[in-house]
C-alpha cells in the first residue's frame, strides 16, 4: 500500500498491516516523523522528537515480527507520549521551565509495558504546565493550536497529545487525566479517549499533579484503538501501591454491534443553564442512536454536581502544593542564578521556574491546608468527594452507564478565557466528578457545531472497572456513525 494512505487508518489497522508485512515498521515510523516535521511548526503539539532512536526501535521490532513473534496488535505502531510521563533518556519537562532540561534515568510503568508490546515512541507532547490548565495555553514552551481550526485551543491539559493525533502526527497518544484532561481535548479535537478507573493503570513515572486523581489513559481515532492501548498499559505494577488490578483489561468480548440489555441514565440536571444548545442537541441525538441500538434510556436526577468543581479544585490544589514542594531549586530541575542564600534559592527558583497558573494552584492548595482553614475547606471537600462517590454508586444500582456532556461548549478561541481562571475552572463541571469518584469514562465524538464548525463530544461514565461495558457501547455507536472519521481544516 502507499504509505501516504496511513492517515486514513486507525492504529489497530496499521498494526494489522505491519503484522501482515504489507508495510514495514520503519516505513510507518518515518512517515509519522515526516508528518511531525511538516505540521508541528504550526500546531506546536510536540516538544521533543525521538527520531533516530525511534527508527532503530522500529527496525528491532521488525526483526522480531520477521522471526514470527506475536508481540501485540500494536507492534510497530508509533505513539506520542504526554510530557509528564517519564521516558528514559528522552527529555521530559511537564511543559515547565522548572524541568526544561530534565532527562529521566528511568521509564514510567506504562512506558515499559508499551515498549514490551512493541510500541515505537516517536515524540513527547506539549501540555499545560504540570497538567494545570484546560487549554494547553499554560505551557512554558508555547501554545498548542487545534488542528480543526488553528485559532482555537485543543483543550487541556493533554492538548498536545490530542492535537498530535488530530493532525496525523501519530495514530494514537498517551495522556493523563486529573479532572478531564484526556476527555476534554478529545471533545475539542474530534477524538476518542478513555479515563480509566483509578488504580487500573500504574502511575509510576507519572509526574504527580494530584496523586489521588491522576490517571494515565489513551487518546485515539476510535474506541477500539483506545481499548487495545488500555489493555496493554493496565494491570499490576508493584512500584505503585495504588495499582490494584491483578490482570490487564480484556476487551475481546466488547466489540458487539448492539446494546440489548444495556441501561443508560441521562442526568437531566446536566442539561440546564450553562450548556450550549448545540452541544445538548447533539448529545440527546446520540442518546437516540444508542436507543436504536437496543439500549434502554432513562432520565434521572444526579444530585451534587454543583459542588463538584469547588471540591475538586480544593483537593487537587492541596495535593499539588504538596507534590510540587519537591521542586525547590536544590535537588534537581531549575535553579535561579540570582539567589544569594538558601532562602533566596527556594524563593527565586520557584518564582522563576513555575508559571502563573501553577503558582496560583500551589498558593490555593497551601491556603486550604493551613491550620486555620483545613477544617473549613479541605475537610469539607473530602466530605463532598465521598458524597459524590455515593451518588454515583446509587446511580449505578439502576444503570449500566451514564451519558453526559464532556464540556459545556465546543472549543473556544485562543486567549478567550485564559485571563479568567474561574470561567476556565467552571468549564470542568462535567468531568471533575468522575476523577473525584475514581470511576472510568470514555469521551467520543457525536457531532460538529453548525455555528463554529468545531467538534462536539459526549462521555459515557461507568462504575469501577466497567471499561469493557463502556467500550461495548462506544464501539456499537461508532459502527453506525461517522463523526469519529471526520477531519478538520488543518
Amino acid at each position: 500500500m502507499a504509505v501516504k494512505e496511513l492517515k486514513t487508518l486507525s492504529a489497530v489497522e496499521i498494526g494489522r498491516l505491519i503484522k501482515n508485512r504489507e508495510v514495514s515498521c520503519k516505513e510507518v515510523t518515518n512517515y509519522y516523523l515526516g508528518e511531525i516535521n511538516n505540521n508541528n511548526n504550526e500546531i506546536n503539539a510536540v516538544l521533543a522528537v525521538n527520531g533516530e532512536k525511534a527508527v532503530k526501535t522500529a527496525e528491532s521490532i521488525q526483526k522480531r515480527i520477521n522471526n514470527g513473534e506475536d508481540i501485540s496488535p500494536l507492534a510497530g505502531v508509533p505513539v506520542i507520549i504526554k510530557d509528564n510521563i517519564c521516558t528514559k533518556n528522552l527529555r521530559t519537562t511537564a511543559a515547565s521551565k522548572m524541568l526544561e532540561n530534565f532527562i529521566p534515568p528511568y521509564s514510567a510503568g506504562v512506558m515499559e509495558k508499551l515498549e514490551h508490546a512493541g510500541a515505537v515512541v516517536i515524540a513527547k507532547a506539549n501540555m499545560d504546565e504540570f497538567a494545570m490548565g484546560g487549554s494547553t495555553e499554560t505551557s512554558s514552551f508555547g501554545i498548542t493550536k487545534n488542528p480543526w481550526n488553528k485559532q482555537y485551543v485543543p483543550g487541556g491539559s493533554s492538548g498536545g497529545s490530542a492535537a498530535a493525533v488530530a493532525a496525523n502526527m501519530s495514530p494514537y497518544a498517551l495522556g493523563s487525566d486529573t479532572g478531564g484532561s484526556i476527555r476534554q481535548p478529545c471533545s475539542f479535537c474530534n477524538l476518542t479517549g478513555i479515563k480509566p478507573t483509578y488504580g487500573s493503570v500504574s502511575r509510576y513515572g507519572l509526574m504527580a499533579y494530584a496523586s489521588s486523581l491522576d490517571q494515565i489513559g489513551p487518546i485515539g481515532k476510535n474506541v477500539q484503538d483506545c481499548a487495545e492501548v488500555l489493555a496493554l498499559i493496565s494491570g499490576l505494577d508493584k512500584r505503585d501501591s495504588t495499582a490494584i488490578m491483578d490482570k490487564p483489561f480484556d476487551f475481546s468480548n466488547s466489540y458487539e454491534e448492539d446494546l440489548k440489555g444495556i441501561k443508560i441514565g441521562i442526568p437531566k440536571n446536566y442539561f440546564g443553564n450553562g450548556l450550549n444548545t448545540e452541544v445538548s442537541e447533539k448529545i440527546l441525538a446520540a442518546a437516540g442512536v444508542l436507543k436504536g441500538l437496543g439500549a434502554e434510556i432513562q432520565e434521572f436526577e444526579m444530585p451534587g454536581i454543583e459542588y463538584a468543581v469547588p471540591a475538586y479544585y480544593i483537593v487537587a490544589c492541596a495535593e499539588a502544593s504538596s507534590n510540587l514542594s519537591r521542586y525547590d531549586g536544590i535537588k534537581y530541575g531549575f535553579t535561579s542564578k540570582n539567589a544569594n542564600d538558601l532562602q533566596e534559592t527556594y524563593y527565586k527558583s520557584r518564582s522563576e521556574g513555575f508559571g502563573s497558573e501553577v503558582k496560583r494552584r500551589i498558593m490555593l492548595g497551601s491556603f486550604v491546608l493551613s491550620s486555620g482553614y483545613f477544617d473549613a475547606y479541605y475537610k469539607k471537600a473530602l466530605q463532598v468527594r465521598t458524597m459524590i462517590k455515593e451518588n454515583f454508586n446509587k446511580a449505578f444500582e439502576k444503570y449500566d452507564m451514564i451519558l453526559s456532556p464532556v464540556s459545556p461548549t465546543t472549543a473556544y478561541k485562543i486567549g478567550e478565557q485564559i485571563s479568567d481562571p474561574i470561567a476556565m475552572y467552571m468549564a470542568d463541571i462535567y468531568t471533575v466528578s468522575i476523577n473525584l469518584a475514581g470511576i472510568p469514562a470514555i469521551a467520543l465524538p457525536c457531532g460538529v457545531s453548525d455555528e463554529n464548525k468545531m467538534p462536539i463530544g459526549m462521555q459515557l461514565i461507568g462504575n469501577n472497572f466497567a471499561e469493557p461495558t463502556l467500550v461495548r457501547a462506544a464501539y456499537a455507536y461508532q459502527q453506525v456513525t461517522d463523526f469519529h472519521k471526520r477531519g478538520g481544516i488543518l
